[in-house]
């Protein structure tokens, strides 16, 4: 096992080869600016924007990455070069003042940014491109020719580009390819530990052994997540690496799925494990256990370390025994009747099943939705023009008020935030702090150095080498990340990777007044178009993914209770589709607490990041489960079909034995997408008396609300029990039916464990529903201290407001 030691290195190492290529596209960079032949320096007339595009290319980018934006790169230098000689041409740069050129920034941009099939480094480095051509046609005035303007800006661009592919290539390239493999590797060597340590917890003799090998398995979980993300950053790069384009074009959409597998199977086991009350499991015969264990173990670490060599699953050996017998062995441990705890257990070997052959296709895919036609393709979406709108009136309101200012240096103001847009949301407070804290720190590390090397000026860009190294390292810290990192290195080299700029002190402290113009704007626009707060958008979009987890409620047993009904499958395709907008919806609510925890309070309530987290953790585990029961659902029903056993026999009862459940599931969920919106209980009440004693004076009626109803929306204690309890009577009556049954005494066993992990599966389900109610009154009763809150209450307040007013929203 890795120890934390070893992942430290494998953290640091790779930021450290990475900062040490930056290093070498920037002193390309800077002996290209600086040392180059007169002719030369004189067509690069913008340096200060190579080691922009630099930055913004060869930061921890494969090579792969690098042509790719090299690419991206030359795409941009032709939008900007067409455009810019177009309207320099109409309009004469002599004419050019600071409103016409804010005004002919703010068009450009707009036509730059709203196209979304660009990508957002080939619009980054546009508008960058943009904001020095019109900046630069009002400094130079009448001086500034028509086309070899432009094309300065544009040999500055690819001169840094170019510095970012020779980086990745020297000493030896750094390619996609092998960093995905690795990255496997790793992944490989975590996920065999940790099922090695899930396994000894299993048939551990006491808690206090099963906790620690629990823990330490949540340790190597957080390490393969990691290891996961970095594996898909690096597929696009792939593609561009063109040795091995064919070989992972084969293997592209089975490399992240066969893995993602892997890591629901894993996930699986934890689940179990942690619902396990005490330890040793008293429904195990150990010795038992003991004996077919190492044998399964043996298996599935072969299988895992073949995947290494990216073989599927399907088509990786075994050691040469009797795996059917094994199987039956397995289940022969527990046999009907089942108790609680042996579905528990049963759930565990089905996701070592699962493990061990995966079902990556059993699920049809659902059909897109956003499949258009060849014209709607190029009408731009809402989020499109919002992004472009935004991009267009911060940067020209920023080109004007930096050129106001200081004419001469009023870049800056543009380009802090030209090359730092993004298409989703951001904290942008906590953003713009990071990026004028990285403005200031590297500028003051810059005139510093400045004035220490002021004899040895050919020796500056010595200086430069450790403070990118240090602001490689920034990047990855919480306090700035990478907002704060790239503008603290650039803030840096443009004082010491240039020369000819003034008095350094002057500039730097232009530059930074500069810059922060441009935050200003910045931030003014941005909350001119996004004025909700995150953790207004968080309870909203938490709102939705109950809707949608109820969505998946409805939909989970239907195709197979109903098949005869749905023969074409397209229900299960319906609930494959709302499992996938869940998920959507479920990072979406992810990223809003991420952006609210570090978003400043001012006069809000505090944001409560602790219940928000606990909420996520408990759906996150809901998702999980639906997934589980939908391959188990699945399954079930290709195992009766090739058993010969009567498939809707088996759904029918199972579905008898969920009698109520779906139906209180549902409206657990629809309890908690009301009342999740509402912060202000006293506010509701009082709009409630308001508007009914209006609809009572216009129906000519005594004032009267009701807010009671005879059943409980939330789901309760007793309810799941008794669910629990009628489902597990007709698994063991299906299991008994099973055993009677002719057929292969493998099926017995798969059908076994589909069926308690089913059960399993079920159970927990509902445990999370009601931690999620609990989570609820939590989060709505820290903002309401002052009030009982009771969410059956509060469901059907909401209720009655709507009944009196359909179009009325609840206050979120």
């Amino acid at each position: 096992m890795h120890t934390l030691k070893d992942q430290t290195q494998m953290v640091w190492r790779p930021r450290l080869k990475a900062a040490l290529r930056t290093v070498m596209a920037c002193s390309i960079v800077g002996t290209t600016t600086l040392y180059s032949p007169e002719r030369v320096r004189h067509l690069l007339a913008y340096p200060a924007f190579s080691y922009v595009t630099t930055i913004l290319i060869v930061s921890e980018a494969t090579l792969g990455d690098t042509f790719r934006g090299l690419w991206h790169t030359l795409y941009a230098t032709v939008q900007v070069m067409l455009t810019s000689v177009l309207g320099l041409w109409l309009v004469g740069p002599a004419r050019f003042t600071p409103g016409l050129a804010a005004a002919a920034v703010a068009l450009t941009s707009f036509a730059v940014a709203v196209p979304e099939s660009t990508h957002l480094v080939s619009k980054r480095i546009a508008l960058g491109q943009i904001v020095i051509v019109y900046v630069g046609t009002v400094a130079q005035g009448a001086r500034t020719h028509i086309v070899m303007h432009p094309v300065h800006v544009a040999l500055s661009t690819g001169l840094g580009a170019v510095a970012s592919v020779v980086a990745l290539l020297l000493p030896y390239p750094r390619l996609a390819c092998s960093e995905v493999q690795k990255t496997c590797r790793m992944y490989v060597d975590s996920a065999a530990e940790r099922l090695k340590l899930y396994l000894d917890a299993f048939t551990a003799v006491d808690g206090t052994a099963a906790a620690q090998s629990i823990s330490r398995a949540s340790f190597s979980t957080r390490w393969g997540g990691g290891l996961l993300q970095n594996m898909k950053e690096n597929e696009d790069g792939m593609l561009w690496e063109r040795p091995d384009i064919q070989f992972f074009r084969r293997n592209r959409t089975n490399l992240p799925e066969r893995f993602r597998q892997m890591e629901l199977s894993l996930r699986g086991l934890e689940f179990s494990l942690a619902s396990c009350s005490s330890f040793p499991i008293r429904a195990v015969d150990q010795e038992e256990m003991r004996t077919i264990l190492p044998h399964q173990r043996q298996v599935l670490e072969q299988k895992l370390q073949q995947a290494k060599c990216f073989a599927p699953f399907y088509a990786m050996t075994a050691p040469e025994t009797d795996e059917k017998s094994s199987w039956k062995s397995i289940c022969a441990v527990w046999t009907a009747p089942w108790s609680n705890e042996d579905l528990f257990a049963l759930f565990f070997m089905f996701c070592l099943q699962l493990l061990q052959h995966p079902r990556t296709a059993l699920l049809p895919r659902a059909k897109d939705k956003n499949q258009n036609s060849g014209m709607s393709m190029l009408k731009p979406s809402s989020k499109c023009l919002v992004f472009a709108s935004k991009c267009s009136i911060s940067l020209g309101l920023a080109v004007l008020f930096g050129l106001l200012y200081n004419r001469e240096n009023g870049y800056w103001s543009g380009l802090t935030i030209a090359i730092s847009f993004v298409t989703e949301r951001q904290p942008i407070f906590t953003v713009a702090n990071a990026r004028a804290q990285g403005t200031a720190m590297g500028s003051v590390y810059g005139i510093i150095c400045f004035f220490i090397f002021e004899r040895f000026m050919d020796l500056r860009l010595l200086a430069l080498l450790p403070w990118i190294v240090f602001t490689s390292f920034l990047q990855h810290s919480r306090m700035y990340g990478q907002a704060g990192g790239i503008s603290a290195v650039i803030g840096a080299l443009l004082i010491l990777g240039r020369k000819n700029y003034g008095v350094p002190l002057e500039f730097a402290i232009t530059r930074i007044t500069e810059a922060t113009i441009g935050l200003i704007c910045f931030i003014v626009v941005e909350i001119l178009f996004e004025p909700a707060r995150a953790g207004t958008l968080a309870s909203i979009e938490l709102s939705q993914s109950f809707r949608e987890a109820r969505d998946c409620i409805k939909y989970l047993l239907l195709p197979c209770c109903h098949k005869d009904k749905d023969p074409a499958g397209s229900a299960l395709m319906e609930f494959q589709e709302r499992l996938d907008q869940l998920k959507v919806r479920f990072s979406a609510y992810e990223g809003y607490i991420g952006e609210a925890e570090v978003e400043p309070n001012f006069w809000f309530c505090p944001f409560p990041a602790t219940y928000h987290k606990t909420m996520s953790e408990s759906l996150s585990r809901t998702i999980d489960l639906l997934q589980f029961i939908s391959l188990q659902m699945d399954t079930l029903k290709k195992l009766c079909q090739d058993a010969g056993f009567p498939c809707k026999d088996v759904m029918g009862q199972l579905e008898d034995g969920l009698e109520g459940f779906i139906e209180r599931m549902e409206s657990a969920f629809r309890c908690l997408e009301k009342v999740i919106s509402v912060k202000n209980i006293a506010k509701v009440d009082k709009v409630l008396l308001k508007k009914a004693k209006l609809h009572d004076i216009e129906m000519g009626k005594s004032a009267k609300v009701t807010t009671t109803q005879s059943a409980s929306p939330c789901l309760l204690k007793e309810e799941a029990e008794r669910i629990s309890s009628s489902l597990l009577d007709r698994l063991n009556g299906l299991i008994g039916q099973v055993d009677d049954h002719e057929c292969d005494d493998e099926v017995k066993s798969q059908m076994a464990l589909c069926l308690g992990g089913f059960g399993f599966c079920i159970s927990k389900l509902m445990a999370e529903t009601m931690e999620m109610q609990d989570t609820a009154k939590g989060m709505i009763t820290i903002q309401n201290p002052s009030c009982h809150v009771d969410l059956c209450e509060l469901s059907c307040k909401v209720d009655a407001l709507r009944s009196l007013s359909p179009w009325a929203r609840v206050d979120p």
